[in-house]
Protein backbone atom coordinates (compact mmCIF):
# COMPACT_ATOMS: atom_id res chain seq x y z
CA UNK A 1 0.00 0.00 0.00
CA UNK A 2 1.13 3.57 -0.68
CA UNK A 3 0.37 6.47 1.64
CA UNK A 4 -2.16 7.77 -0.90
CA UNK A 5 -4.31 4.71 -0.16
CA UNK A 6 -4.89 5.82 3.45
CA UNK A 7 -7.41 8.46 4.49
CA UNK A 8 -5.40 9.36 7.65
CA UNK A 9 -1.82 8.22 6.98
CA UNK A 10 -0.39 10.18 9.93
CA UNK A 11 -1.73 7.49 12.25
CA UNK A 12 0.96 5.22 10.83
CA UNK A 13 3.46 7.18 12.94
CA UNK A 14 2.07 5.25 15.92
CA UNK A 15 3.99 2.28 14.51
CA UNK A 16 7.08 3.98 15.98
CA UNK A 17 5.56 3.48 19.42
CA UNK A 18 4.90 -0.20 18.65
CA UNK A 19 8.48 -0.66 17.45
CA UNK A 20 9.67 1.03 20.66
CA UNK A 21 7.67 -1.47 22.69
CA UNK A 22 9.26 -4.35 20.75
CA UNK A 23 12.76 -2.97 21.40
CA UNK A 24 11.93 -2.40 25.07
CA UNK A 25 10.65 -5.95 25.47
CA UNK A 26 13.82 -7.42 23.91
CA UNK A 27 16.05 -5.29 26.15
CA UNK A 28 14.10 -6.33 29.24
CA UNK A 29 14.54 -10.01 28.35
CA UNK A 30 18.30 -9.58 27.94
CA UNK A 31 18.51 -7.73 31.26
CA UNK A 32 16.76 -10.58 33.03
CA UNK A 33 19.21 -13.03 31.47
CA UNK A 34 22.14 -10.96 32.75
CA UNK A 35 20.68 -10.90 36.26
CA UNK A 36 20.37 -14.67 36.13
CA UNK A 37 24.07 -15.04 35.32
CA UNK A 38 25.00 -13.15 38.53
CA UNK A 39 24.23 -16.30 40.52
CA UNK A 40 27.49 -18.22 40.86
CA UNK A 41 25.81 -21.30 42.29
CA UNK A 42 23.59 -22.57 39.49
CA UNK A 43 22.33 -25.48 41.62
CA UNK A 44 21.04 -22.99 44.20
CA UNK A 45 19.39 -20.93 41.44
CA UNK A 46 17.50 -23.96 40.19
CA UNK A 47 16.05 -24.56 43.66
CA UNK A 48 14.88 -20.99 44.32
CA UNK A 49 13.90 -19.83 40.83
CA UNK A 50 10.54 -20.83 39.40
CA UNK A 51 10.45 -23.13 36.41
CA UNK A 52 10.76 -21.03 33.26
CA UNK A 53 9.05 -21.93 30.05
CA UNK A 54 10.70 -21.86 26.67
CA UNK A 55 9.95 -19.57 23.77
CA UNK A 56 6.19 -19.96 24.26
CA UNK A 57 6.41 -17.41 27.07
CA UNK A 58 7.00 -14.72 24.42
CA UNK A 59 3.92 -15.65 22.38
CA UNK A 60 1.36 -13.55 24.35
CA UNK A 61 3.46 -10.41 24.06
CA UNK A 62 4.11 -11.04 20.37
CA UNK A 63 0.39 -11.46 19.69
CA UNK A 64 -0.46 -8.22 21.51
CA UNK A 65 2.23 -6.30 19.60
CA UNK A 66 1.02 -7.66 16.25
CA UNK A 67 -2.52 -6.69 17.28
CA UNK A 68 -1.35 -3.13 17.99
CA UNK A 69 0.27 -2.95 14.54
CA UNK A 70 -2.92 -4.10 12.85
CA UNK A 71 -5.02 -1.63 14.87
CA UNK A 72 -2.63 1.15 13.88
CA UNK A 73 -3.16 0.36 10.19
CA UNK A 74 -6.92 0.41 10.79
CA UNK A 75 -6.66 3.86 12.43
CA UNK A 76 -4.81 5.14 9.35
CA UNK A 77 -7.95 4.41 7.28
CA UNK A 78 -6.87 2.08 4.45
CA UNK A 79 -9.02 2.33 1.33
CA UNK A 80 -9.71 0.06 -1.63
CA UNK A 81 -11.69 -0.01 -4.88
CA UNK A 82 -15.28 -1.10 -4.25
CA UNK A 83 -18.20 -1.91 -6.54
CA UNK A 84 -21.14 0.31 -5.60
CA UNK A 85 -24.61 -0.10 -7.14
CA UNK A 86 -25.71 2.94 -9.14
CA UNK A 87 -28.76 4.72 -7.80
CA UNK A 88 -28.93 7.62 -10.26
CA UNK A 89 -28.66 6.35 -13.82
CA UNK A 90 -30.86 5.96 -16.88
CA UNK A 91 -30.75 3.11 -19.36
CA UNK A 92 -32.79 3.01 -22.56
CA UNK A 93 -33.26 -0.50 -23.93
CA UNK A 94 -33.84 -0.16 -27.69
CA UNK A 95 -35.08 -3.22 -29.60
CA UNK A 96 -35.38 -3.60 -33.36
CA UNK A 97 -38.80 -4.94 -34.38
CA UNK A 98 -38.34 -4.84 -38.15
CA UNK A 99 -39.56 -7.82 -40.19
CA UNK A 100 -36.08 -9.31 -40.32
CA UNK A 101 -36.39 -10.06 -36.58
CA UNK A 102 -38.79 -12.85 -37.60
CA UNK A 103 -35.84 -14.91 -38.88
CA UNK A 104 -35.44 -18.28 -37.20
CA UNK A 105 -31.65 -18.59 -37.47
CA UNK A 106 -31.80 -17.92 -33.73
CA UNK A 107 -34.24 -20.28 -32.06
CA UNK A 108 -37.16 -19.90 -31.75
CA UNK A 109 -36.78 -16.59 -33.61
CA UNK A 110 -34.66 -13.47 -33.34
CA UNK A 111 -37.51 -11.50 -31.78
CA UNK A 112 -38.55 -14.21 -29.31
CA UNK A 113 -34.97 -14.64 -28.14
CA UNK A 114 -34.55 -10.87 -27.87
CA UNK A 115 -37.70 -10.68 -25.76
CA UNK A 116 -36.56 -13.38 -23.36
CA UNK A 117 -33.07 -11.93 -22.96
CA UNK A 118 -34.47 -8.40 -22.64
CA UNK A 119 -36.63 -9.42 -19.69
CA UNK A 120 -33.66 -11.08 -18.02
CA UNK A 121 -31.67 -7.90 -18.55
CA UNK A 122 -34.42 -5.87 -16.88
CA UNK A 123 -34.44 -8.19 -13.88
CA UNK A 124 -30.65 -8.12 -13.56
CA UNK A 125 -30.20 -4.35 -13.43
CA UNK A 126 -29.63 -2.83 -10.01
CA UNK A 127 -32.93 -1.56 -8.52
CA UNK A 128 -32.00 2.13 -8.48
CA UNK A 129 -31.53 2.41 -12.25
CA UNK A 130 -34.32 3.92 -14.35
CA UNK A 131 -34.97 1.63 -17.32
CA UNK A 132 -36.90 2.70 -20.40
CA UNK A 133 -37.95 0.78 -23.51
CA UNK A 134 -37.97 1.92 -27.15
CA UNK A 135 -39.11 -0.25 -30.05
CA UNK A 136 -38.33 0.74 -33.63
CA UNK A 137 -39.03 -0.34 -37.17
CA UNK A 138 -40.01 2.35 -39.72
CA UNK A 139 -40.57 4.69 -36.75
CA UNK A 140 -39.56 4.62 -33.10
CA UNK A 141 -41.84 4.62 -30.07
CA UNK A 142 -41.21 4.95 -26.36
CA UNK A 143 -43.14 2.00 -24.95
CA UNK A 144 -42.01 2.62 -21.36
CA UNK A 145 -40.53 5.86 -20.07
CA UNK A 146 -37.51 5.39 -17.78
CA UNK A 147 -38.71 3.91 -14.50
CA UNK A 148 -37.58 1.59 -11.73
CA UNK A 149 -40.73 -0.50 -12.30
CA UNK A 150 -39.31 -3.55 -14.04
CA UNK A 151 -42.70 -5.24 -14.41
CA UNK A 152 -43.92 -2.48 -16.71
CA UNK A 153 -40.88 -2.90 -18.93
CA UNK A 154 -41.18 -6.69 -19.09
CA UNK A 155 -44.89 -6.48 -19.90
CA UNK A 156 -44.13 -4.12 -22.79
CA UNK A 157 -41.39 -6.42 -24.08
CA UNK A 158 -43.90 -9.28 -24.23
CA UNK A 159 -46.16 -7.18 -26.49
CA UNK A 160 -43.60 -6.23 -29.14
CA UNK A 161 -44.97 -6.44 -32.68
CA UNK A 162 -43.06 -6.65 -35.96
CA UNK A 163 -43.31 -3.94 -38.61
CA UNK A 164 -41.65 -2.86 -41.85
CA UNK A 165 -38.36 -0.98 -42.37
CA UNK A 166 -35.59 0.02 -39.93
CA UNK A 167 -35.15 3.57 -38.61
CA UNK A 168 -32.13 3.19 -36.33
CA UNK A 169 -31.41 6.92 -36.20
CA UNK A 170 -34.96 7.71 -35.08
CA UNK A 171 -34.62 5.12 -32.31
CA UNK A 172 -31.50 6.83 -30.97
CA UNK A 173 -32.98 10.34 -31.19
CA UNK A 174 -36.15 9.13 -29.47
CA UNK A 175 -34.08 7.58 -26.68
CA UNK A 176 -32.10 10.78 -26.18
CA UNK A 177 -35.32 12.76 -25.93
CA UNK A 178 -36.65 10.37 -23.29
CA UNK A 179 -33.41 10.70 -21.30
CA UNK A 180 -33.65 14.51 -21.48
CA UNK A 181 -37.26 14.40 -20.32
CA UNK A 182 -36.39 12.32 -17.27
CA UNK A 183 -33.48 14.63 -16.45
CA UNK A 184 -35.82 17.64 -16.58
CA UNK A 185 -38.34 15.90 -14.32
CA UNK A 186 -35.75 14.88 -11.76
CA UNK A 187 -33.90 18.19 -11.77
CA UNK A 188 -32.21 19.52 -8.67
CA UNK A 189 -28.89 17.77 -9.23
CA UNK A 190 -25.56 19.37 -9.95
CA UNK A 191 -25.25 17.21 -13.06
CA UNK A 192 -27.59 15.04 -15.09
CA UNK A 193 -27.67 11.38 -14.05
CA UNK A 194 -25.41 9.16 -16.16
CA UNK A 195 -27.24 7.55 -19.06
CA UNK A 196 -26.65 4.85 -21.64
CA UNK A 197 -28.49 3.42 -24.63
CA UNK A 198 -28.45 -0.34 -25.22
CA UNK A 199 -29.47 -0.93 -28.85
CA UNK A 200 -30.21 -4.40 -30.22
CA UNK A 201 -30.63 -4.76 -33.97
CA UNK A 202 -30.03 -7.30 -36.71
CA UNK A 203 -29.67 -5.17 -39.81
CA UNK A 204 -28.66 -1.86 -41.29
CA UNK A 205 -30.78 1.26 -41.32
CA UNK A 206 -33.24 1.59 -44.22
CA UNK A 207 -34.96 4.86 -43.21
CA UNK A 208 -33.40 7.22 -44.24
CA UNK A 209 -31.13 5.49 -46.72
CA UNK A 210 -27.91 7.19 -45.62
CA UNK A 211 -26.79 6.92 -41.97
CA UNK A 212 -25.20 10.38 -42.18
CA UNK A 213 -28.52 12.04 -43.05
CA UNK A 214 -29.87 14.51 -40.45
CA UNK A 215 -32.03 11.75 -38.92
CA UNK A 216 -29.59 8.94 -39.70
CA UNK A 217 -27.95 6.55 -37.29
CA UNK A 218 -24.46 8.03 -37.49
CA UNK A 219 -25.78 11.55 -36.97
CA UNK A 220 -27.73 10.34 -33.96
CA UNK A 221 -24.65 8.57 -32.58
CA UNK A 222 -22.68 11.81 -32.78
CA UNK A 223 -25.49 13.61 -30.97
CA UNK A 224 -25.35 10.97 -28.25
CA UNK A 225 -21.60 11.49 -27.89
CA UNK A 226 -22.13 15.25 -27.50
CA UNK A 227 -24.51 14.55 -24.61
CA UNK A 228 -22.13 12.01 -23.07
CA UNK A 229 -24.57 9.13 -23.65
CA UNK A 230 -22.64 6.09 -24.94
CA UNK A 231 -24.50 3.56 -27.07
CA UNK A 232 -23.86 -0.14 -26.53
CA UNK A 233 -24.88 -1.87 -29.75
CA UNK A 234 -25.65 -5.58 -30.06
CA UNK A 235 -25.60 -7.16 -33.51
CA UNK A 236 -28.04 -10.03 -33.07
CA UNK A 237 -28.38 -12.88 -35.56
CA UNK A 238 -26.28 -14.72 -38.13
CA UNK A 239 -25.08 -14.16 -41.65
CA UNK A 240 -27.43 -16.83 -43.02
CA UNK A 241 -30.78 -15.64 -41.63
CA UNK A 242 -33.78 -15.48 -43.96
CA UNK A 243 -37.43 -14.44 -43.78
CA UNK A 244 -40.41 -15.25 -45.99
CA UNK A 245 -42.04 -12.17 -47.51
CA UNK A 246 -45.55 -12.45 -48.94
CA UNK A 247 -45.93 -11.06 -52.46
CA UNK A 248 -48.69 -11.07 -55.06
CA UNK A 249 -47.14 -14.10 -56.72
CA UNK A 250 -46.66 -16.01 -53.48
CA UNK A 251 -43.91 -16.06 -50.89
CA UNK A 252 -40.31 -15.06 -51.44
CA UNK A 253 -37.45 -16.06 -49.16
CA UNK A 254 -35.27 -13.02 -48.51
CA UNK A 255 -31.82 -13.16 -46.87
CA UNK A 256 -31.46 -10.93 -43.79
CA UNK A 257 -27.80 -11.15 -42.68
CA UNK A 258 -26.70 -9.13 -39.69
CA UNK A 259 -24.91 -5.86 -40.37
CA UNK A 260 -21.96 -5.67 -37.98
CA UNK A 261 -20.09 -2.72 -39.58
CA UNK A 262 -22.86 -0.14 -39.15
CA UNK A 263 -23.64 -1.16 -35.57
CA UNK A 264 -19.94 -1.09 -34.71
CA UNK A 265 -19.66 2.39 -36.19
CA UNK A 266 -22.62 3.61 -34.10
CA UNK A 267 -20.92 2.34 -30.94
CA UNK A 268 -17.57 3.90 -31.90
CA UNK A 269 -19.06 7.30 -32.77
CA UNK A 270 -20.95 7.48 -29.48
CA UNK A 271 -18.09 6.23 -27.29
CA UNK A 272 -19.90 2.99 -26.47
CA UNK A 273 -19.20 -0.72 -26.93
CA UNK A 274 -20.03 -3.14 -29.72
CA UNK A 275 -21.16 -6.72 -29.14
CA UNK A 276 -22.24 -9.63 -31.31
CA UNK A 277 -24.59 -12.47 -30.42
CA UNK A 278 -25.84 -15.30 -32.62
CA UNK A 279 -27.79 -17.27 -30.04
CA UNK A 280 -29.92 -16.73 -26.97
CA UNK A 281 -27.08 -17.86 -24.71
CA UNK A 282 -24.64 -15.39 -26.29
CA UNK A 283 -27.19 -12.60 -26.01
CA UNK A 284 -27.68 -13.34 -22.32
CA UNK A 285 -23.91 -13.25 -21.84
CA UNK A 286 -23.76 -9.83 -23.52
CA UNK A 287 -26.53 -8.51 -21.29
CA UNK A 288 -24.75 -9.89 -18.21
CA UNK A 289 -21.64 -7.94 -19.21
CA UNK A 290 -23.66 -4.78 -19.71
CA UNK A 291 -25.33 -5.22 -16.31
CA UNK A 292 -21.89 -5.21 -14.69
CA UNK A 293 -20.80 -2.15 -16.67
CA UNK A 294 -23.99 -0.16 -16.17
CA UNK A 295 -25.25 -1.30 -12.79
CA UNK A 296 -22.13 -0.66 -10.77
CA UNK A 297 -19.44 1.97 -10.45
CA UNK A 298 -15.98 1.64 -8.92
CA UNK A 299 -15.34 4.02 -6.03
CA UNK A 300 -12.62 4.34 -3.42
CA UNK A 301 -14.05 3.26 -0.06
CA UNK A 302 -13.03 2.45 3.50
CA UNK A 303 -11.23 -0.89 3.94
CA UNK A 304 -10.29 -0.66 7.62
CA UNK A 305 -12.74 -3.27 8.91
CA UNK A 306 -10.58 -6.38 8.18
CA UNK A 307 -7.57 -4.72 9.83
CA UNK A 308 -9.68 -3.77 12.83
CA UNK A 309 -11.07 -7.30 13.21
CA UNK A 310 -7.63 -8.91 12.96
CA UNK A 311 -6.17 -6.39 15.38
CA UNK A 312 -8.82 -7.10 18.01
CA UNK A 313 -8.48 -10.88 17.54
CA UNK A 314 -4.68 -10.86 17.87
CA UNK A 315 -4.82 -8.62 20.94
CA UNK A 316 -7.51 -10.73 22.59
CA UNK A 317 -5.58 -13.93 21.82
CA UNK A 318 -2.42 -12.48 23.34
CA UNK A 319 -4.20 -11.44 26.53
CA UNK A 320 -5.93 -14.80 26.76
CA UNK A 321 -2.68 -16.75 26.40
CA UNK A 322 -1.00 -14.51 29.01
CA UNK A 323 -3.69 -15.40 31.54
CA UNK A 324 -3.35 -19.11 30.76
CA UNK A 325 0.47 -19.27 30.78
CA UNK A 326 1.33 -16.67 33.40
CA UNK A 327 -1.88 -16.11 35.34
CA UNK A 328 -1.42 -12.41 34.63
CA UNK A 329 -1.59 -9.97 31.74
CA UNK A 330 1.63 -9.19 29.88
Amino acid sequence: MSLSQFSSPWWLLFLIVVIGLVVGYVLMQRRRQQHTLLFSNMELLETVAPTRRGYERHVPTALVLVGLMLLTVALAGPTSDQRVPRNRATVMLVIDVSLSMEATDVEPSRLAAAQEAGKSFADGLTPGINLGLVAFAGTASVLVSPTTNREATKAAIDKLQLSERTATGEAIFTSLQSIDTLGAVLGGGEAAPPARIVLLSDGKQTVPEEPDDPRGAYTAARAAAERDVPISTISFGTSYGTVDIETESGSDRVPVPVDDPSLREIADLSGGSFFTASSLEELRAVYDTLEEQIGFEITRGDASRPWLILGVLFTAAGLGMALVLRQRLP
